[in-house]
């Protein structure tokens, strides 16, 4: 089989602007292509091989899963960015006084450590430091 990789999230967001500035800030994206899509902004978001793409939907509210456990729906329950490096990660936590979801405290695994917080729209996030910066099992 050839080599795969994921190549970008597609995202509904309250607000392109706010939410790209936010990616922006926190993660270090770049808007790389941005247009009207049936009357509102949308853009592909980027740093280096991670993608996002955004639509703005002003009137649509996130589902938090609980609500979608009791809808019985499929759902995305959030996705995951690897960093690399902790202290600069606890540094912009800081800066953008980020909540952490699930008691306001990284949760360990058996081989690495996540910090889960939410874009503006709602998104939830886990923010992954594997071990010794080496993804492993086992």
């Amino acid at each position: 089989m050839q080599s795969l990789q994921l190549d970008h999230l597609n995202l509904s967001v309250n607000r392109f602007a706010d939410s790209a500035a936010w990616y922006g800030r926190v993660f270090g994206f770049e808007v790389v292509e941005e247009g009207i899509w049936k009357g509102a902004p949308w853009g592909v978001l980027r740093k280096d091989d991670s993608m996002l793409c955004l639509y703005e939907y002003p009137e649509k509210q996130q589902i938090r899963d609980d609500e979608q456990a009791e809808r019985r729906f499929h759902h995305l329950s959030h996705f995951a960015l690897r960093i690399h490096d902790v202290a600069a990660w606890e540094q912009v936590l800081q800066r953008e006084q980020l909540p952490l979801e699930y008691g306001g405290e990284p949760i360990r695994w058996p081989h690495s450590t996540s910090w889960y917080v939410r874009d503006p729209s709602g998104h939830e996030i886990e923010v992954v430091y594997w071990d010794e910066d080496r993804i492993r099992f086992g």
